[in-house]
């Protein structure tokens, strides 16, 4: 069959480091192509390359048996080249709407034609289940896995030859995930080829025919997805060889300490989507919060953290006093830490070095005095940081802006994990990582929960819930459904929760 891309000696330099090397790649019409490796080792890279988004330091590349050279990503897209990256690309002023059209608004003599555009935006979201989403509500005021969603639609609204998606399904709960897949093999029927990133393996052998694996910005091999095994595809990531033992998946262990009062107790939060939602988390406790997309469950970690101002209800940190944050540094001072969904936007000073970045929450409080910073305690921690969650980087001198996703991932949570607070707030924590990173981050949870600090984990990915909590709570329309124990809990029983309406709403 006749290749709708086909990449040669693609190669990618930043000054004197070179982060891809002579990579070469194939996709065939009608085909999902899973590109796999650990973070950092070029996937999203190659795909930038391909779509337009950096420039390309040496290699060529044809798109239908055509010289490819895109010089931007609207050259791409012109040629039929969509790209759906892991970093959201959306404007949040405009609506859903325009978001959705954005490059190819419905226009008379320049004039935007409102009725067709609300038309074809619904039929967009319809698609992938979104028939509640208003097209003219803006796209900031959604949260993060809403927006992938949009984003999605966004690109299967278009005519595409390539599609190339980068962690589609991160943000997104098992029933969206369904709808996306169902999607993807209209497209497959259609001849769309398709190149497909993901650290969730389980994904990649349910949809992909092929494999290439990148490690370390070298081509590694491509291979037939039904011929290999998701521990052969850990090995050929790792460069463990077939001999050698892989690391043992995480094992559940409790922390709970009942003899100590509770760390965080929230008390009747309303913000916004969030109705007078109410929890208490005991030391040492690892407490999950899920539902669907829009279920409230991001607005609620921001309420909680004085991101967002919640109009009554309060939060109890520790033996403080019950109040109310107003903003972030109160949260903070409190003993609150949260690692943010969105990491680009919320969580990082992209710009600046992995060192400032990492002890930027906590630079009065640990790495001060008479006002003048104390550098070598700043490296001391920033470096230990990095070797405890594996981070990979030149140094710790490097720009955040320049790691892979997963990478900068972890230099967030280094970051809360230098603060030493009471209570850690994560956001879809391992969203973007590889395996063996996701284990890392298990791990780290466990240290936390050890030393008697709260956790709560809000995950769209049911699996990284059973494996990492305690107790979890089922969110749906801004209210508390249901909370389950260990031994309470099921699959089934969680995705019921889901989609129950609060009689509130039903009312």
């Amino acid at each position: 069959m006749t290749e709708v891309l086909t990449t040669q000696g693609m190669t990618k330099q930043y000054g004197k480091v070179v982060v891809l090397r002579d990579v070469s790649f194939d996709l065939v019409p009608g085909e999902i192509h899973a590109l796999l490796g650990a973070n950092g080792a070029g996937k999203s890279t190659l795909c930038k390359m391909i779509a337009g988004l950096t420039s390309v330091t040496s290699g060529t590349m044809r798109l239908r048996g055509q010289a490819f050279a895109p010089t931007n990503k609207q050259a791409a897209e012109t040629a039929g080249v969509q790209i759906i990256q892991q970093e959201l690309n959306l404007l949040p002023t405009l609506s859903v709407a325009e978001n959705l059209f954005l490059s190819d608004l419905p226009n008379t003599g320049g004039l935007i034609r409102r009725k067709q555009l609300h038309q074809d935006a619904t039929s967009a979201l319809a698609r992938l289940g979104l028939e509640h989403l208003d097209p003219s509500t803006p796209v900031g005021h959604l949260g993060v896995g809403q927006q992938q969603m949009v984003e999605i639609a966004a690109a299967l609204a278009r005519q595409c030859r390539v599609l190339i998606l980068d962690e589609p399904t991160a943000a997104l709960s098992g029933s969206e995930t369904t709808r996306l897949f169902e999607q993807l093999t209209e497209l497959k029927q259609r001849g769309v080829g398709m190149i497909y990133i993901s650290h969730r393996l389980d994904e990649i052998k349910q949809i992909a025919e092929r494999i290439t694996v990148l490690r370390d910005g070298r081509y590694v091999c491509t291979r037939d997805v039904r011929s290999t095994s998701t521990d052969e595809m850990v090995d050929l990531m790792s460069g463990v060889g077939p001999d050698a033992s892989s690391a043992p998946p995480h094992q559940f262990h409790s922390y709970i300490d009942q003899n100590k009062p509770p760390v965080l107790r929230v008390d009747q939060i309303h913000c916004g989507p969030v109705r007078h939602f109410s929890f208490e988390v005991k030391a040492g406790e690892k407490f999950g919060i899920t539902g669907l997309v829009g279920s409230g469950r991001t607005e609620l970690l921001r309420a909680i953290f004085g991101a967002d101002v919640a109009s009554s209800g309060t939060v109890k940190v520790a033996d403080r006093p019950p109040q109310r944050f107003e903003h972030p540094r109160q949260a903070i001072a409190s003993g609150l830490a949260m690692v943010t969904e969105d990491r680009k936007d919320n969580g990082l000073l992209l710009p600046q070095p992995i060192r400032s970045n990492i002890t930027l929450a906590s630079l009065r409080k640990r790495f001060s005095n008479l006002s003048l910073i104390r550098r070598r305690a700043e490296e001391h921690t920033s470096e230990d940081l990095c070797v405890r969650l594996q981070t990979k980087c030149t140094s710790i001198e490097q720009p955040v802006g320049t790691l892979s996703g997963g990478n900068q991932q972890k230099v967030v949570i280094s970051k809360w994990l230098a603060n030493d607070a009471d209570v850690f707030l994560f956001d879809e924590p391992t969203r973007g990582i590889d395996v063996g990173a996701r284990r890392r981050i298990y791990q780290l949870l466990d240290e936390i929960a050890a030393s008697g600090k709260g956790i709560v984990i809000v995950s769209s990915d049911l699996d990284e819930l059973f494996e990492t909590c305690d107790t979890i709570a089922v969110m749906n329309h801004g209210h508390l459904i249901r909370t389950f124990s260990r031994d309470q809990w099921s699959e089934d029983l969680i995705l019921q929760a889901s989609f129950e309406m609060p009689a509130e709403v039903r009312a």
